[in-house]
């Protein structure tokens, strides 16, 4: 995964208050409201990946567990053309994670990676690529990793929860009828998932009309 404190432009072992500072001036920045375009919804995806990580801890757990190789483990990382979802940024890439990563298909690109929260596993992490949706739900046995294309999506909600107004709630119904939450999002962050999805379905629909 990609190291969140470069991510931020801060030292390793900075300060909750440091890392919290940190956010806040890459957030204003890379803040798609901004403009900008799809760069800044990556840059503002990565950003929200690193601050998460930093703020559950898992980054600093991760660092004691792995600083020292076991006996006989290999030090060389792979060649890059070998590693899964090497055609991605390397930040993209490494808060996708293993079983994420398996889950793509060659060349396709993921535009924007955010924890988030659904009625199956309160801590889910959920991809956009140019051509869907993908979510691992970290909670469940089986059928961690679950997927929706754009072209199966009837309509996308969006909705401030109270009464900070500060968390955002994305609700999405198939031409099934199934629907999904995801929740636990930020404003920002969720309005980009909505203008990706509507971005797809235009391209999905010209193209079977071409």
């Amino acid at each position: 995964m990609s190291d969140p404190f470069a991510v931020l432009g801060i030292e390793h072992g900075a300060s909750p208050t440091e890392v919290t500072a940190a956010y806040r001036r890459a957030a204003k920045r890379w803040h798609p409201d901004r403009g900008g375009g799809e760069e800044s919804q990556l840059r503002m995806a990565e950003v929200n990946v690193a601050y998460e990580e930093l703020r559950d801890g898992g980054w600093r757990s991760q660092i004691a567990t792995t600083s020292s190789p076991p006996p006989g483990a290999p030090h060389a990382a792979p060649p890059a053309a070998t590693r899964r979802g090497a055609w991605l940024a390397p930040g993209i890439r490494g808060a996708l994670g293993a079983e994420l990563l398996s889950a793509l298909v060659h060349e396709e690109d993921v535009r924007l990676v955010t924890p988030t929260s659904t009625w199956a596993s309160a801590r889910a992490l959920l991809a956009v690529s140019d051509r869907r949706l993908l979510w691992l739900l970290d909670d469940a046995l089986s059928d961690r990793v679950q997927s929706l294309r754009f072209n199966a999506i009837a309509s996308v909600e969006r909705h401030l929860r109270r009464p900070r107004r500060r968390v955002a709630v994305l609700r999405v119904e198939t031409i099934n009828g199934r629907r999904l939450v995801f929740s636990e999002l930020r404003p920002a962050t969720a309005e980009a998932i909505a203008r990706r999805i509507a971005t797809g379905q235009g391209a999905a629909r010209w193209a079977e009309g071409s």
